[in-house]
C-alpha cells in the first residue's frame, strides 16, 4: 500500500490566500512573508499533488481546472480544522457578538446562527436588520461587530465576498403607463438600489417618479404586487406574483453590486473570526442560488425615452 502524503495545513491556507489576492506578492504582504517563501510553498504543494495549480494571466495568477478542485478541498480541510479548534475552545468562551444584516440576505441567518451556536454555545448574539448605509455607519461607529452589506465597498472595514446581479422587478401584470413618468417603488433616499435605478433612468432620459416609498422590503413587495410601480433590486426571495429581468421592459441593465462583510475595528477574537467566515460562506452559497431574471409573457412591453414620458409598444 502506497504511503500517503500528509498535506501541510499552513500551505493550504497560503494557497487559499494566493487565490484570494491573485498574486504571490500580495499574498506575501498579507501573510507577512517574502514572495520567495510563498512561491516555495506553492511549488511544494504542486509537487505533493502532482499537478499544476496556477497559470499566469497578465501580472496575476489564476487557477487551472485542477487548481479549482484543489482549492475546494483545501477550503473544506481548513474549515474542518478551524471548526475542531473552535469546538474544543468554544465551550468555555462567553461573550457578546453583535451582527447586522441587510434585509436581502436575512435568509442566510438561521443556518449561520445555528452553526455558530453549536461552536460557541455560551455566546450571546444580538441581531440588527437594517439598510446597507446604516449598517456600514454602525460598523464604523463600533455599534455592531460584523455586518453583511450590499455595496458600501469603499468603506475601510469592507471585505468583498461576491457580486450580486441587480434586476428590475414588477408584478407579472404590471404595464408601464402610457405617456406618463415610469412609477417607481423604492426604499428610502439612502437605498443603494434606489440610487442605481434613478441614475440609470436619468442617463437613459426616461421620465420617472417615486410612486411608493417604504422603509421595509415587505412594504416594497406589497406595492409591487399591487401593480403600482417597478423597482430595481436583487432577485433574492421574490414573492410569488413578481417577475424580474435585467432588462425588463427594455429598461437599462442595472449591472452588479458587491456584497461585503464588514467588521468593526475593535471586533477581534476567534468567535468573531468564525462568525465572519460563516457569513462569508453563506453569502457565497446564496449568490450561487440567485435565479437569473427572465422576462415573462406579461413583461414584454417596452419603455422608451421621450419628452412626453414612457410609452408602451406591443
Amino acid at each position: 500500500m502506497p504511503i500517503r502524503i500528509n498535506l501541510d495545513l499552513d500551505t493550504l491556507r497560503t494557497f487559499a490566500v494566493v487565490h484570494d489576492t491573485g498574486s504571490l506578492a500580495q499574498a506575501a504582504e498579507q501573510l507577512g512573508r517574502t514572495p520567495s517563501a510563498i512561491s516555495l510553498q506553492m511549488k511544494r504543494l504542486q509537487t505533493d499533488l502532482e499537478t499544476t495549480l496556477f497559470r499566469k494571466r497578465g501580472r496575476g495568477l489564476v487557477l487551472t481546472e485542477a487548481g479549482v478542485l484543489a482549492l475546494t478541498y483545501a477550503r473544506r480541510i481548513l474549515t474542518l480544522n478551524d471548526e475542531l479548534l473552535d469546538a474544543m475552545q468554544g465551550e468555555n468562551v462567553a461573550g457578546h457578538i453583535r451582527v447586522g444584516c441587510t434585509q436581502d440576505f436575512a435568509g442566510i441567518l438561521p443556518s449561520v446562527l445555528s452553526h455558530f451556536s453549536s461552536l460557541y454555545p455560551r455566546m450571546q448574539i444580538e441581531l440588527r436588520i437594517e439598510g446597507n448605509g446604516a449598517l456600514a455607519d454602525a460598523i464604523e461607529a463600533s455599534q455592531i461587530d460584523l455586518a453583511v452589506v450590499i455595496g458600501q465597498d469603499d468603506r475601510p472595514a469592507a471585505e468583498t465576498v461576491g457580486q450580486l446581479d441587480i434586476v428590475w422587478i414588477a408584478s407579472s401584470t404590471f404595464a408601464p403607463p402610457l405617456d406618463q413618468p415610469l412609477p417607481l417603488a423604492a426604499l428610502g433616499p439612502q437605498c443603494v438600489f434606489r440610487k442605481r435605478a434613478i441614475q440609470l433612468l436619468e442617463e437613459a432620459k426616461i421620465p420617472h417618479r417615486i410612486a411608493v416609498g417604504s422603509p421595509s422590503v415587505e412594504g416594497l413587495w406589497a406595492a409591487l404586487l399591487g401593480g403600482v410601480g417597478i423597482t430595481a433590486r436583487t432577485g433574492l426571495n421574490l414573492p410569488e406574483g413578481l417577475t424580474s429581468a435585467v432588462s425588463l421592459y427594455d429598461l437599462p441593465r442595472p449591472g452588479q453590486l458587491p456584497v461585503t462583510v464588514q467588521r468593526a475595528a475593535n471586533a477581534s477574537g476567534a468567535a468573531m473570526d468564525r462568525m465572519g467566515a460563516l457569513l462569508a460562506e453563506a453569502i457565497r452559497m446564496a449568490l450561487l442560488a440567485v435565479p437569473r431574471g427572465k422576462t415573462s409573457k406579461g413583461a414584454r412591453n417596452r419603455v422608451t425615452n421621450s419628452s412626453a414620458g414612457p410609452r408602451r409598444k406591443a
